[in-house]
């Protein structure tokens, strides 16, 4: 299992190795470019390939950025509400024997350019339908959806419930704002120049307000000076920046519901039973989801990878050509220098591998074993040959010999 352990850690450094290559591995040397001019073009590549991934990065950082903030666009919700109506059978005769109507609600958004389409009930938080109290009593005469966790959304609401008169309902909706938006006091709405935002709209108004008009103590840069407009909506004539979120919490509510009146006929010869409503309500861009697709996608950066994995290699196997040609170049212009350097050079090698020590190259003359040390070198070798050889019969004959 530890053998398998460091396989799978050894092949893992591999590929971060591959992938973490610097960009000087790809950079053909200077001696190659001299050789092959037509290579500058590679280069003149590799310099605006460095450029175009400094830019890529760059604009992934803008992009990362800027899908944190919401990215909406406001676009035209058309509301349909229409109904039936179904008469009463007189006895006897098979059908519903009691006269009914039916009230859907349905809308699109106009000029929807995406493939696909946003359910009816994913725009609102919460929608009712509120009857005529005095036809269908305190009991029924409320309709109420509201969003839950588990919600399934769907293309429109009906409403069924018995009758035969003319009938009049109001329809309270109320927008699913994401991110959630907040309705201001009516006097910092006037303030500000705000009426419904979100609390981080809100906050930048606030600061946008305090800075123009120069609310921020000059020695205590935590605290703000409350103007008379400030005094009577915060009711205090200085406060902190911390305290500010606390403060404007008193000040927002929930945005008013979108208020619509109708009356359902029962009248057969009436035709206008259907009636528009267009209401502004916000979308995410497309842009959002492109961009989103965009950080997320990983096969162009494995095609990427592969690409470079190869040029490495086409590098490596440049240099390998380049070392080859200088072989075969060196030998055709001086074959006899080149093969006593080239012996030297093995000599050397074969010197290194073998830990051997000496010049092999004085050795193999004669001259060098007429030298002074020779005789010297000689007793000297023959005196450890008898010390070895006596050493080996002490231990056969278990004796030291004298």
């Amino acid at each position: 299992i530890h053998a398998i352990r460091i396989m799978f850690l050894t092949h893992l450094l591999y590929i971060f190795r591959v992938k973490r290559r610097k960009m000087a591995d790809k950079v053909l040397p200077q001696r190659i470019r001299d050789l092959v001019p037509e290579s500058q073009a590679y280069m003149d590549l590799l310099a605006f390939e460095r450029k175009l991934d400094q830019t890529i990065a760059r604009k992934r950082m803008e992009i990362q950025e800027a899908i944190k903030k919401p990215i909406t666009q406001k676009r035209k919700l058309r509301i349909y509400i229409s109904n039936t109506y179904t008469p009463g059978k007189p006895e006897g005769e098979e059908a519903e024997k009691v006269a009914s109507w039916e009230l859907r609600v349905e809308g699109k958004l106009l000029e929807d350019p995406g493939k696909q389409k946003r359910k009816f009930s994913s725009f609102f938080k919460s929608l009712v339908i509120e009857l005529d109290k005095e036809l269908y009593g305190p009991d029924n005469h409320l309709v109420e959806w509201h969003r839950m966790p588990t919600t399934q959304e769907t293309d429109g609401f009906q409403v069924k419930r018995p009758g035969d008169v003319n009938v009049k309902c109001t329809l309270l909706l109320m927008l699913d704002h994401q991110p959630p938006q907040y309705k201001l006091d009516p006097r910092l709405a006037r303030l500000l120049g705000v009426h419904t935002q979100t609390r981080a709209s809100i906050m930048q108004a606030l600061w946008l307000y305090i800075k123009n008009n120069k609310l921020q103590d000059c020695h205590e840069k935590e605290y703000i000076n409350c103007n008379r407009y400030f005094r009577q909506i915060f009711g205090c004539p200085r406060m902190r920046f911390s305290d500010i979120p606390m403060k404007l919490a008193s000040l927002l509510q929930h945005p008013e519901p979108i208020v619509i009146n109708h009356i359902i006929s029962v009248d057969p010869n009436d035709q206008k039973k259907t009636a528009c409503f267009d209401i502004d309500v916000e979308v995410d861009d497309p842009l959002k989801a492109q961009m989103t697709s965009f950080l997320s996608s990983t096969t162009n950066q494995q095609e990427i990878t592969a690409l470079e994995i190869k040029i490495h290699e086409t590098i490596e196997s440049i240099n390998q050509l380049k070392t080859q040609r200088d072989f075969m170049l060196s030998f055709s212009n001086s074959p006899q220098d080149f093969i006593q350097d080239w012996l030297k050079s093995q000599s050397r090698d074969l010197k290194l591998m073998t830990d051997t020590v000496g010049n092999p190259e004085e050795e193999r003359r004669t001259e060098f074993y007429h030298s002074p040390w020779v005789k010297e070198a000689i007793g000297r070798y023959i005196f450890s040959k008898v010390q070895q050889r006596r050493q080996e019969l002490e231990q056969v004959l278990g004796i030291r010999l004298t």
